[in-house]
C-alpha cells in the first residue's frame, strides 16, 4: 500500500522525535552514571587529565640503640627538577647547569628540551650543590624536598643496619627485614597541565606530605659495638687473617648487645665497598665450631649423669683408633678427669665421652642447644648451619661431632648456646630490636625476653661453668682470655677448614675462636671471637682468647661490675669510649654562611660538657674523641660543613 505524501512526512518525523528522545535519554542516563553512581572515579579521571603525579619519597623512620643514640635518619634535602616548557634560554641553561650537576651537556639538553612537562634532573643532592644551584635562579628550574637516608655513625653496626635505595626501599639488614615499619607512608608533588598537555607552573606544591615510619630502637649498645668493632679490626690486622665475627649477648635476656664483622663497610656509600664487605658473617656464615662444641657434649653428659667431673677418662696417650679413622691429640694425656678433658681440650677424651652419650641422645642435645635450626632473628637470610641426622652418622662421625667436626653453626648460634650454660640452662629467644615506636612517640611493639626452653639442669650447668674456669687458670688452654680481678669462664676453639677443591681439610687454612662469659659467677655479658683464616698463629687460644680478654674488660667496667678477685691491687680506671653524640631538633639552627650551609663552630679548649652544650645549641652531630679538653676538630673552626662530613673533636686530659 501507498503512502501519501503527508502520511510519510509525519512517520519520518515520528521515527525522528523517537530517535531524539532516546538519545537525549541516553546523554542524560549516562551523565547521570558517571556523576552520581560513579562520581570518585570520574573525578580522580579528570584530576589524572589535569595534573600529573609525582611521587615523592616517604621519610623512614630512625633506628636507634638501647639507649636511644641514633644510627640511622633520614634527613630532607633537595631535589632538582626542570618544567621544559618554562625553560627560556636553553643553550645558556645548559652551559650554567652542566658542571654543576655534573651531568654531560648532552644528556642536560635532551631533558630540557623534552616535550613532558616534568622531567627529574638530579635527586637527593648535597646542601652546597643545592645552593649553588639556587643561586643561578634559572627560568623553569625547580626543587622540592625529598628525604635521604644517613647513617651518622658511619661504618658502625653496618651489616646489622643495612642500607636503602633511592626509592627508599630498604636492600639489606634490618632496613629491608623492617622496610614494612620504617617505610613511611609517600607523598607526592603534582604537575598541572592545560588541555594540550602543558605544564601551568604550580608543580612546586606538595599537596600530600606523606607520613612518617615506625621507628626501631635495638638490643644493640652503641658503645659495646664500637669496642667490639676496633678490638676485631685490630686482631685481625694482627693475625692477617681473612675475615671475623664477633658476638655479644646479656644471657640473662637473649639481647644481643654487640654483633660485629670484618671486613666491613659505609652504608652512606655502599656502592663502593664489595658484596662480601656487606654481608652479616655474623648470621650468615656458616663454620666448624671445632673444640668450642666440646661445652655442650660436656653438658649433655653432666645433665644425662653418664659422667662427674672427676670422672677418670683414658685418653689413650695421645693416639686413638676409632670408626677407621685416628685420633690424635695435641699432647699424648694418659688419663685426665672428665673436667681436665675440657680444660686440655682433649678429643680422644671428648670421643669417648660422645661415646657414653651415643649418637640419638647426643644429636637431641644439640638441637635442644639450638644447633641445626635457624634462631628466629628478626634479621633477613640467617643460616640454619648442618646437622644431619643421627641414623647417617658412622662409629667416626660420632667421634668428630664429639670435637667440633662434622657439623657447622653460625657464630650467633654457638654464642646462644653459649648463654644458656651462663643463664643456668635456659635458652632464651635471640632478639636485635626492643621496641617499635610510631611518629607520635606510641610503642606500637615492645619485646620482652622470652624462654624457649630449659636445656640442662641448674646444677649441670654450674658444674660446666666450673669446668671452663679451669680453661682460663694456669694449665688451660685459654689462659690469655683471663681477666685481671674477675673470674671468667670459656672456651678455646680451632677447626680446620674443608678444602673445596679436594673435599678433605686444609693443611694451612683454620677458624680460631674462643666463646666465654664474665663474671663466672654471675655472668653479666657471654662474648664470642670468630677469626677466619688467620695467618700469624692458628689456634683459638693465642688468636681469639686475646680479644675476649680485651673486650671482657672494657664491658665489665663499662657495666660497673666492681672486680672480685685479690690479684687486683688497683681499681681500673674508668673505661673510656669513643661516644658519638647525635642531638637533633626541629628548633635549633646551627650557625651558617652566606650560602645557607652549616659551618663548625670553634671548640678548641672546650670540656666535654661545653661541646655537649654546643651541640645542643647548634643541632649538629658532633663525633666525641677521648676524654678531657679539646686539642683538635674537623672541619676547623668556621668551616663549611659538607654534607655526608664526619665531624668531630679530639679530647685529652691536660698535662
Amino acid at each position: 500500500m501507498k503512502l501519501s505524501p503527508e502520511k510519510s512526512c509525519k512517520i519520518r518525523i515520528f521515527l525522528m522525535g523517537v530517535g531524539f528522545t532516546l538519545f537525549f535519554l541516553a546523554v542524560v542516563g549516562r551523565g547521570y552514571w558517571l556523576q552520581v553512581v560513579q562520581n570518585e572515579e570520574t573525578v580522580a579521571r579528570a584530576r589524572r587529565q589535569y595534573k600529573r603525579i609525582i611521587p615523592l619519597t616517604p621519610r623512614r623512620g630512625a633506628i636507634y640503640d638501647r639507649n636511644g643514640a641514633e644510627l640511622a635518619r633520614s634527613t630532607s634535602v633537595d631535589s632538582i627538577f626542570a618544567e621544559p616548557f618554562r625553560v627560556g634560554n636553553v643553550d645558556a641553561t645548559v652551559r650554567s647547569l652542566a658542571d654543576s650537576l655534573g651531568i654531560s651537556r648532552r644528556t642536560l639538553r635532551k631533558k630540557l628540551t623534552s616535550k613532558r612537562s616534568f622531567v627529574w634532573l638530579e635527586r637527593k643532592v648535597q646542601p652546597e650543590q643545592s645552593a649553588k644551584i639556587r643561586k643561578l635562579d634559572l627560568d623553569g628550574i625547580a626543587f622540592t624536598k625529598e628525604h635521604k637516608r644517613f647513617y651518622p655513625n658511619g661504618k658502625l653496626a653496618a651489616q646489622i643496619l643495612g642500607f636503602t635505595g633511592l626509592d627508599p626501599k630498604g636492600l639489606e639488614g634490618l632496613e629491608r627485614y623492617y622496610d614494612g615499619q620504617l617505610l613511611g607512608q609517600e607523598g607526592f608533588l603534582v604537575a598541572a597541565k592545560d588541555g594540550r598537555r602543558k605544564g601551568l607552573g604550580a608543580s612546586d606544591k606538595v599537596v600530600q606530605g606523606g607520613s612518617h615510619g615506625n621507628s626501631l630502637f635495638l638490643t644493640i649498645d652503641r658503645n659495646l659495638q664500637y669496642l667490639a668493632e676496633k678490638e676485631l679490626a685490630a686482631a685481625m690486622n694482627d693475625a692477617k687473617a681473612k675475615s671475623g665475627s664477633v658476638v655479644m649477648l646479656d644471657p640473662s635476656s637473649g639481647e644481643i648487645l654487640a654483633m660485629a664483622n670484618q671486613p666491613t663497610y659505609n652504608p652512606n656509600a655502599y656502592g663502593r665497598f664489595s658484596v662480601s664487605s656487606r654481608r652479616n658473617r655474623a648470621v650468615c656464615d656458616e663454620f666448624e665450631p671445632g673444640s668450642t662444641l666440646k661445652i655442650f657434649l660436656m653438658a649433655a653428659a653432666l645433665n644425662e649423669k653418664l659422667v662427674y667431673p672427676e670422672k677418670m677418662v683414658n685418653c689413650e696417650k695421645g693416639v686413638y683408633r676409632v670408626g677407621g679413622m685416628t685420633i690424635h691429640d695435641h699432647h699424648p694425656y694418659d688419663r685426665l678427669s672428665v673436667s681436665d678433658v675440657l680444660r686440655m681440650s682433649s678429643n680422644i677424651g671428648s670421643a669417648k665421652i660422645g661415646k657414653i652419650l651415643e649418637r640419638q641422645r647426643y644429636f637431641d642435645y644439640l638441637r635442644s642447644f639450638g644447633f641445626g635450626e635457624k634462631t628466629g632473628l628478626d634479621f633477613p637470610g640467617e643460616a640454619s648451619g648442618q646437622l644431619r641426622r643421627p641414623d647417617s652418622w658412622f662409629e667416626g662421625d660420632l667421634a668428630a661431632i664429639s670435637f667440633g667436626q662434622g657439623m657447622t653453626v653460625t657464630a650467633l648460634q654457638l654464642a646462644r648456646a653459649a648463654a644458656v650454660v651462663a643463664n643456668g640452662g635456659l635458652l632464651m629467644k635471640a632478639d636485635l630490636v626492643r621496641q617499635v615506636v610510631n611518629d607520635a612517640g606510641e610503642v606500637v611493639e615492645r619485646r620482652s625476653p622470652e624462654v624457649i626452653r630449659r636445656v640442662i639442669s641448674e646444677k649441670a650447668a654450674a658444674q660446666v661453668r666450673a669446668m671452663m674456669e679451669l680453661v682460663t687458670q694456669e694449665g688451660g688452654t685459654g689462659t690469655l682470655a683471663a681477666v685481671p680481678g674477675y673470674r671468667v669462664a670459656g672456651k678455646t676453639g680451632t677447626a680446620q677448614k674443608v678444602d673445596p677443591v679436594t673435599g678433605g681439610y686444609s693443611a694451612d687454612k683454620r677458624v680460631a675462636s674462643f666463646v666465654g662469659f664474665a663474671p663466672a659467677e654471675k655472668p653479666r655479658v657471654v662474648i664470642l671471637v670468630v677469626i677466619n683464616e688467620p695467618k700469624t698463629h692458628v689456634y683459638g687460644g693465642l688468636v681469639a682468647a686475646p680479644v675476649f680478654s680485651k673486650l671482657a674488660e672494657q664491658a665489665l667496667r663499662y657495666f660497673g661490675v666492681p672486680p672480685t678477685e685479690p690479684d687486683m691491687e688497683t681499681p681500673l680506671p674508668p673505661v673510656t669510649l669513643e661516644t658519638v653524640v647525635a642531638i637533633t631538633s626541629g628548633t635549633k639552627q646551627s650557625e651558617a654562611n652566606d650560602s645557607g650551609i652549616p659551618v663548625m663552630p670553634h671548640c678548641l679548649g672546650m670540656s666535654c660538657r661545653q661541646v655537649l652544650k654546643t651541640m645542643e645549641k647548634t643541632g649538629l652531630n658532633i663525633r666525641i674523641k677521648g676524654s678531657g679538653r679539646v686539642v683538635d676538630q674537623f672541619p676547623k673552626p668556621g668551616q663549611a660543613i659538607r654534607y655526608g662530613d664526619e665531624v668531630w673533636v679530639r679530647l685529652r686530659p691536660p698535662a
